[in-house]
């Protein structure tokens, strides 16, 4: 049985759609602080089978004696913490309180219950401003330009001293690029809080009338249309590489860190061009100042996933748009009833 924390939300939805499609049991626990509870419900829709779902926060350890007591559980994937990079500038304080010690508190209560296999969702945030790109594994790591990025880098150096004290620990460290796109049934997707930090759901955001128009942030600079360079993974692909990784734990490998994109970036305005592409008319923008901390181009290289766990990005930036714009359709107001 699979734990995964924060299951409910964007990312971990779609991953426990892909566990239950593995024949994996999964128990979710959610404080439902940017998620809702009826996504368990949509879960079930998609994959005939539901997992358990337990309402409460990875800092609380009762709550957590509970689960490790009462259920089997083989792995954990922590997907619970605060994501917003802006936010995380004007909150520091609630951003290291609820990702660090959430992080710890689940560590310390996987240690004591025996349970030795950790996923954890980390970011491409901890490389920085790269010094070149792609990106790979072995680039240095540090000089976070936020403090959720922080908090990514602090707890992948806890994960590293904890399994030089614990050596029966199996943990991968999974970097993310940048996720977009949503499960193509349209019944899960991403629903954010207030105005999107993110770029795809701030578009769709725009197609379906709720915003007037797109802010494209900078357009001089040093790439082919002036745009900064990501690479945007589909999240029914990263969600995938989950499933991967557990069946690279089950080998011992100690500690595994992997860049998950798909190796290739594309710029804001192809991503802009492949969302018109699925609404089939032109989306209003405009281009406004650089936004501080911006860097000019991040993606990655894929060969070490690929070789390592057979991973390998399915869908490219069109299947990205196609799917979350018919999220969003269907979905106008998110989860919201």
């Amino acid at each position: 049985m699979i734990l995964v924390t924060g299951g409910t939300g964007y990312i971990g939805s779609h991953t426990v759609v892909e566990l239950l499609n593995n024949g994996y049991d999964v128990v979710i626990v959610d404080n439902l602080s940017n998620s809702k509870e009826m996504v368990v419900d949509r879960i079930e829709a998609i994959t005939k089978r539901r997992p358990i779902f337990i309402n409460g926060d990875i800092r609380d350890r009762e709550i957590l004696d509970e689960i490790f007591t009462n259920f089997d559980i083989s792995c954990v994937i922590n997907f619970a913490g605060l994501k917003a990079v802006g936010e995380s500038v004007i909150k520091p304080l609630e951003y290291y309180q609820n990702n660090i010690t959430g992080a710890v508190t689940l560590l310390e209560a996987m240690r004591d219950h025996k349970v030795y296999n950790f996923i954890f969702s980390s970011s491409a945030t901890v490389y920085g401003d790269p010094v070149s790109v792609p990106v790979d594994e072995t680039f240095k790591i540090g000089g976070t330009t936020n403090p959720y990025g922080t908090t990514k880098l602090f707890i992948e150096q806890i994960l590293q001293d904890l399994y030089k004290a614990e050596p029966k620990f199996n943990i991968a460290i999974l970097r993310y690029f940048n996720p977009i796109g949503a499960h193509p049934s349209g019944l899960i997707g991403e629903d954010p809080n207030g105005i999107p930090n993110n770029l795809a759901p701030y578009i769709t955001q725009v197609m379906i009338g709720k915003r007037d128009h797109l802010n494209i942030f900078g357009k001089d600079y040093d790439t082919e249309d002036g745009t900064c360079i990501r690479d945007y993974i589909h999240v029914c692909d990263l969600a995938y590489g989950h499933v991967l990784a557990i069946k690279k734990l089950m080998e011992n490998p100690g500690v595994v860190i992997y860049n998950l994109g798909t190796g290739k970036g594309s710029s804001v305005l192809d991503v802009l061009h492949a969302f018109e592409k699925a609404y089939g008319k032109e989306i209003k923008h405009e281009f406004v100042g650089r936004r501080e901390g911006d860097i000019t181009a991040n993606y990655t290289k894929v060969d070490k996933a690929f070789k390592e766990l057979g991973f390998k990005a399915k869908y490219n930036i069109d299947d990205m748009a196609r799917d979350q714009w018919n999220w969003q359709k269907k979905n106008p107001n998110g989860y919201e009833e």
